[in-house]
């Protein structure tokens, strides 16, 4: 089991630490619920120093990840962030990414924690130009600052204008006192907010003085549970449950990322899937009668006949109203359609709705 250089920080705070993606990491520290709020209203830090990144520099660069990505990279600029997605060879995702140019020449990848090895192994397979590419995950820490309150908390710590920067912008500047930090205006809550990126040594310091700067605010530290109701209420996908190998970024309603203005993994298959439709697609839904959905239970008609599976569900705090994801036959994936979800035996109503659940 790894530790994140703040691991023996959560201890002495009190939170409760599980295994995750070969982590000890905390979970939560004074209960989901709280936290969540505190993300919602005000300012919470999460420690997602788990997460992997990858350097990849060289004139061949831009190409390599043009060819394993299926967003197009090459409309980047220097401090622009992109979502998107690593295609495998046969129409699933061999994981969801940030790409970062940090310029012409050099990009940064960040990846899920379980995929580290995978993803690594997967680009390192197409990399056949010599892009001189460089695993940091051990060395590098991040913290996810979120909220509404965010930038309010962290500008007495930097020059940067925390105000201004756009959503999905980054820059590299002087953090607390520390030079070389990545400050990045993203984010898996929909709260808004800013991921910083630094070297492990720093963790401590900087940790300190976020929470010092974000006193007057009372911000918190926030657990990987809030993490996972927050980004839900937001419908955005979890590698491992609602998207994985055998998922495609089509039926995942990931076209947007999908870029057909250039030839990458399994690009002509992909097209094709999107120009004939899908028989499934990943939907939103919100329970109507009484149950919490939770993942691999399910789907069925009113007949009882199963048209689905659940990916991720919960008691969504901020909305007071238990919500999931899962995919679905096509037929039934309309806005509004009733469908009932099997929970422990029983058919529970539930139905159709958009994303984000929370607006």
């Amino acid at each position: 089991m790894k530790n994140t250089a703040l691991t023996d920080k959560h201890i002495s705070l009190g939170a409760k630490m599980v295994p995750f993606a070969g982590y000890n990491m905390p979970v939560q520290y004074e209960g989901i619920n709280a936290e969540h709020a505190v993300v919602r209203s005000a300012v919470g830090v999460f420690d997602v120093s788990h997460m992997g990144e990858f350097i990849l520099k060289g004139e061949n660069a831009l190409d390599l990840i043009q060819r394993v990505t299926s967003n197009d990279a090459s409309k980047l600029y220097d401090g622009k962030v992109q979502y998107s997605c690593l295609p495998n060879e046969d129409g699933g995702i061999v994981d969801d990414l940030l790409v970062y140019r940090i310029d012409e020449l050099t990009y940064m990848l960040v990846v899920n924690a379980s995929n580290i090895e995978k993803d690594w192994n997967w680009i390192q397979k197409y990399n056949d130009k010599g892009v001189e590419m460089h695993n940091i995950s051990d060395k590098t820490s991040l913290l996810a600052i979120q909220g509404p309150k965010a930038a309010e908390a962290l500008q007495s710590l930097t020059e940067v204008d925390l105000a201004s920067m756009e959503y999905y912008s980054f820059t590299k500047g002087t953090f607390a006192g520390v030079g070389n930090v990545v400050i990045s205006a993203t984010g898996y809550t929909g709260a808004g907010g800013f991921e910083i990126y630094f070297d492990n040594e720093h963790a401590n310091e900087i940790w300190e003085a976020i929470f010092a700067a974000g006193a007057a605010l009372n911000i918190k530290p926030i657990g990987l549970g809030a993490r996972d109701t927050l980004r839900l209420e937001m419908g955005f996908c979890l590698y491992g449950n609602d998207i994985d190998d055998t998922t495609s970024p089509i039926e995942a309603g990931l076209g947007w990322i999908t870029k057909f203005s250039k030839v990458f993994t399994n690009s002509e298959a992909l097209q094709a899937q999107k120009e004939a439709g899908v028989s499934r697609k990943l939907i939103g839904f919100e329970m109507i009668d009484r149950g919490i959905p939770r993942h691999d239970y399910e789907i069925v008609d009113a007949e009882g006949q199963v048209i689905g599976r659940v990916t991720s569900g919960t008691q969504a705090p901020s909305l007071q109203k238990a919500i999931g994801m899962g995919y679905i036959d096509k037929a039934f994936a309309k806005e509004g359609t009733e469908i009932f979800i099997n929970i422990r035996n029983s058919r529970i109503k539930a139905k159709v709705v958009k994303f984000p659940f929370y607006k």
